[in-house]
């Protein structure tokens, strides 16, 4: 009775200290295979979001009136871009922003290209500038990661696409205690919180995921695994720490005692 008490408490203490071994990504994909992604999510504006837009022509003078940082109604910010100064626009609850001298245009739903077509498209048909070169640019749009990575936080999107993938690879990665299979992305739809759940231990499911592209606002969750929960003890010791191990010492040296019985 002894012995097998014995061999029950040191294989609770293996069990406790063994680690996960679902910790490798994509393990169903073979050498050469071909994965099928979704068309890209093209980060698409919304409202509430900050967009900035400079006006280039070859009269920097006439281009000087698109890119003021206060124009009639429009009140905004600049920032640089290179040598020029770009005007930041809030975009309204409507979805539409106020253009110096073109006044009110929606562009809520429309990415970065398209912003840029039709603010050139307006200047050139209202015969205001013939030869516009307009640059679209985010400004204060992220996502956030949060749970087991090496470095949560908030980061900026700087590009039209964003997989999570990358995300996770610019928070430095999941720890060792991260699940793997069970990563969550939460997103607003519509008003609404939709979750994604997905596999990065499946690339074909990864793929395929609504959420393998991120939009501006998500947040990506990465849940600790049954390891990392019980480094936390019913007293709140921890595992790494002195108390924690000071008690395994007195169990294992209470079970070669028993064991020398």
């Amino acid at each position: 009775m002894k012995k097998q008490f014995c061999y029950l408490a040191a294989a609770m203490i293996l069990v406790s200290c063994g680690t996960p071994k679902q910790i490798n990504y994509f393990q169903d994909v073979k050498d050469g295979q071909i994965v099928n992604i979704q068309s890209p999510l093209e980060i698409k504006v919304r409202p509430e979001d900050k967009i900035s837009i400079v006006v280039n022509t070859r009269d920097p003078q006439l281009g000087q009136m698109f890119n003021l940082g206060v124009t009639g109604n429009y009140i905004g910010s600049t920032r640089s871009y290179g040598s020029q100064m770009m005007c930041t626009y809030n975009v309204d609850a409507n979805g539409d922003i106020d253009f110096p001298v073109l006044g009110k245009i929606n562009v809520a739903g429309k990415n970065r290209f398209e912003i840029s077509e039709l603010i050139k498209d307006k200047l050139i048909s209202s015969d205001l500038l013939k030869d516009a070169v307009v640059t679209v640019e985010f400004d204060k749009m992220y996502y956030s990661v949060m749970g087991e990575v090496a470095h949560p936080g908030r980061f900026a999107i700087e590009k039209d696409h964003v997989t999570v993938l990358e995300a996770l690879s610019t928070a430095g990665d999941l720890t060792i205690y991260g699940v793997r299979k069970n990563v969550v992305v939460m997103r607003n739809e519509g008003g609404n919180n939709r979750v994604y759940r997905l596999n990065l231990c499946s690339a074909d499911s990864l793929a395929m995921s609504p959420a393998y592209y991120l939009q501006q606002n998500d947040v990506v969750y990465v849940e600790p695994n049954t390891m990392r929960a019980r480094q936390s003890t019913v007293n709140g010791n921890n595992i790494l720490s002195t108390s924690f191990w000071i008690s395994v010492a007195s169990l294992l040296t209470s079970i070669a005692v028993l064991l020398k019985k």
